[in-house]
């Protein structure tokens, strides 16, 4: 399971979760990475960042920034992309 920082706590979590498996307090919960301002400000203030994804080029998409610390999701499935695969051909 690939992991990542949960912002500035110390804390690592997995890069993809399902929903509610995950503790997510404190952190700025997005719908998309659509809006880099505010993941750029949370990001500096070392807030950790969590999105939700329903599809796998959601999830790639979503990993592709430094910044965001899980992808939550609700199908099993999404748990075991091959990452490196769908991001590198």
């Amino acid at each position: 399971m690939r992991e990542r920082w949960f912002g500035a706590t110390g804390r690592r979590v997995p890069a993809i979760a399902l929903e509610e498996t995950v503790d997510v307090e404190g952190a700025l919960v997005v719908e998309s990475v659509d809006d880099e301002g505010a993941l750029r400000e949370a990001h500096l203030a070392g807030t950790p960042i969590v999105t939700h994804a329903t599809t796998a080029d959601e999830v790639v998409r979503a990993l592709s920034r430094p910044e965001v610390a899980c992808v939550l999701v609700t199908d099993a499935a999404l748990l075991e992309l091959d990452l490196a695969e769908l991001t590198y051909g």
